[in-house]
């Protein structure tokens, strides 16, 4: 009974996620028991977000081990820990309030990778006495971390954006898109409901699967955001715009049913439907910075008469940017446009090697990283 329940519930979840992404729903916090651990078996740490939760069991579900989830505001762990809401004090809150410390007589506790850039692992050992390990980027990756005893690979530390996440990003997109266009529209213009959803659906898929290809492509400037912290309507966006208003006049033309009121309709729709699914998406992609965010134009300064060549910044890296020369006790940023200015690096650097130069060519303390952390403006607060 108790596995169709947990069945249904992660169900649930999988299927929340996708149509209220933007309406997290929480787990609750505490400690969980994966199959049968001993004194001996490890403890991983991650977010109370219920889809994560349910993902990292998932990955657990042949191991023996113990799962602590820790208050972070319902949130994933990475933007969560971006934004302020899973830091050090939750990571040491439910190390002490759990009582794993009774459970087990190691203090080796595994961490998201990805929870790097608010989570300080020197700060939060020295508050705890357990050593902190940073685990894979994604939980799928979780057995294979294990039978390594601990090594991650660079795959295992680069977060991708691979065609089937893409179109789970179109579909998060576009689901709720649909369902409350469908609402709207079934009312005031029923005869349209078809071709709205095949048009929030074509364009969320388009959008979302081609992303890697146009991205970087988009010039600087030319944006919507400039006059609204919501939508990022650039010129990829300006012109599938313009190709579907194209598309509707051929249309149109061929089945001789050409009215500029309808034109006039489905143009004002198409503009609407764009303008929501081009809602900053690149905040919703692992690759880039999202573009109402100030520092996704700042660039990571590396001094080398600080660096020791430790690794931190390669161990948390999620672009895998850094190369360490440890030998010549340094580092060297190695894939500078592949960064996504997430600040772990910086974070967890002990000697304050790293820091973020903004456009004016000025260094941003790193200790305003720790500190001050990301809002959904893009602002430090």
């Amino acid at each position: 009974m108790k596995k169709y329940l947990e069945f249904f519930y992660n169900s649930f979840v999988i299927v929340y996620s996708f149509l209220f992404r933007m309406l997290p729903l929480t787990y609750k916090t505490g400690i969980l028991q994966i199959n049968h651990p001993n004194r001996d078996s490890p403890v991983f740490i991650t977010g109370n977000y219920a889809l994560t939760v349910v993902r990292v069991k998932k990955a657990l579900r042949n191991l023996n081990c113990h799962l602590l989830v820790a208050n972070s505001k319902g949130m994933n762990v990475w933007c969560g820990a971006t934004g302020g809401h899973f830091t050090t004090h939750s990571v040491l809150s439910i190390l002490k309030t759990s009582g794993i410390e009774e459970m087990v007589d190691h203090r080796k506790v595994i961490l998201p990778q990805l929870a790097a850039t608010g989570i300080e692992k020197g700060e939060l050992e020295k508050k705890s006495s357990w050593e902190i390990v940073w685990g894979p980027v994604y939980a799928q990756d979780i057995p294979e971390f294990m039978v390594k005893e601990g090594f991650k690979t660079d795959s295992m530390r680069k977060v991708t954006f691979t065609i089937l996440q893409r179109l789970e990003m179109a579909v998060v997109w576009a689901l709720p898109f649909s369902l409350i266009g469908s609402l709207i529209i079934g009312f005031i213009w029923p005869n349209m409901l078809i071709p709205l959803n095949v048009l929030i659906w074509g364009i969320a898929i388009f959008s979302y699967t081609l992303f890697p290809y146009y991205f970087r492509r988009i010039p600087k400037g030319f944006k919507l955001s400039r006059y609204s912290v919501f939508f990022d309507f650039n010129l990829f966006t300006l012109g599938l715009w313009l190709s579907s208003e194209l598309i509707l006049v051929f249309l149109a033309l061929y089945l001789d049913g050409f009215t500029w009121r309808n034109f006039l309709q489905w143009s004002v729709t198409l503009f609407i439907v764009l303008l929501f699914i081009s809602m900053d998406i690149k905040g919703s992609t692992p690759i880039v910075k999202s573009g109402l965010h100030e520092e996704g134009s700042f660039k990571i300064y590396l001094d080398l008469n600080k660096c020791k060549g430790l690794g931190y910044c390669k161990e948390v890296c999620p672009r895998d940017c850094f190369e360490v020369y440890q030998e010549k006790h340094s580092a060297k940023i190695v894939k500078a446009d592949q960064c996504v200015q997430c600040g772990a690096c910086i974070v967890q650097c002990p000697t304050n090697a790293l820091a973020f130069k903004n456009t004016k060519g000025e260094i941003i303390n790193p200790e305003i990283i720790r500190r001050y952390k990301l809002n959904l403006l893009g602002k430090r607060k």
